[in-house]
């Protein structure tokens, strides 16, 4: 099923919107789903983290509660946001003419989940280069430091690459990575539902636990890569992901996924 354009917000980044995004290692894009878009979203995505999690249990692990792969193999509308969406022709602007896809997964603190997620940089779970993956965050409902919304801290991604060790095996024990940060100069994302942010791979960033009583909070995470991008934990190995702009030098890249169809 090919979703229309109803169901998503057309954007491109200006000038300045490009600078801040340098400047800051971040940017706030505002609304990239309608409300048609919304609710198709969150039906799709909603049944697929029930059919697979269930209900919260305080007795499992952070990520049995928190995280969710590869949305987009079990929902069609994720799908078509993450390979043919906005956000691609943003990742354009930000990387280059060369993208790929490289993780889709949902990223839910439900009511009662009051674990937090300490300072990291999302090139420390995944270190690729070159160094311009980027990380996109769309929320399915508001967030806010009551629900556990994202910090970041703006401009840390200057600091480059923070060497903490992390190995394949770490990568494949799914250990969390936390590292130093100045909490001081930190700053709360909120987002409405359907708004989205975009953030360089080096931006330090961390959220606090849900601490609602009656509010969610479910975010859709998206990660694009230059198309060549390779594994720096992984013997350099090609990251594989999806083609989803230019081309690339990997076959196994140019190949992958090549039967998840959005046209």
């Amino acid at each position: 099923m090919h979703y229309p354009h109803k169901y998503f917000v057309e954007r491109v980044l200006t000038s300045d919107e490009l600078r801040t995004y340098n400047e800051q290692g971040y940017l706030a894009l505002g609304r990239l789903l309608t409300d048609g878009g919304l609710d198709a979203m969150r039906q799709q995505c909603m049944a697929a983290w029930t059919a697979e999690k269930g209900e919260f249990d305080p007795e499992k692990t952070w990520l049995q509660n928190a995280l969710l792969t590869n949305i987009h193999q079990r929902s069609e509308v994720a799908r078509e946001f993450y390979f043919d969406g906005p956000l691609v022709d943003i990742a354009e602007q930000l990387i280059g003419p060369n993208i790929k896809g490289v993780a889709s997964q949902l990223t839910f603190k439900m009511r009662g989940n009051t674990k937090d997620f300490g300072w990291h940089q999302d090139n420390g779970y995944g270190e690729l280069d070159p160094y311009n993956s980027l990380t996109t965050l769309t929320a399915l409902d508001d967030t806010d430091e009551q629900n556990g919304c994202l910090w970041i801290i703006p401009g840390s991604h200057k600091m480059g690459q923070i060497n903490v060790g992390h190995t394949l095996e770490d990568k494949q024990a799914e250990k969390s990575i936390d590292v130093e940060a100045d909490r001081s100069r930190a700053v709360p994302i909120h987002m409405k539902a359907g708004d989205s942010v975009v953030f360089h791979c080096w931006t330090l960033h961390m959220s606090e636990g849900n601490l609602s009583k009656d509010r969610d909070r479910r975010i859709l995470f998206l990660r694009y890569a230059d198309a060549d991008a390779v594994e720096v934990y992984n013997a350099c190995k090609p990251r594989l992901g999806r083609l989803l702009r230019g081309r690339t030098k990997f076959s196994q890249v140019e190949t992958y996924e090549a039967s998840l169809c959005v046209s």
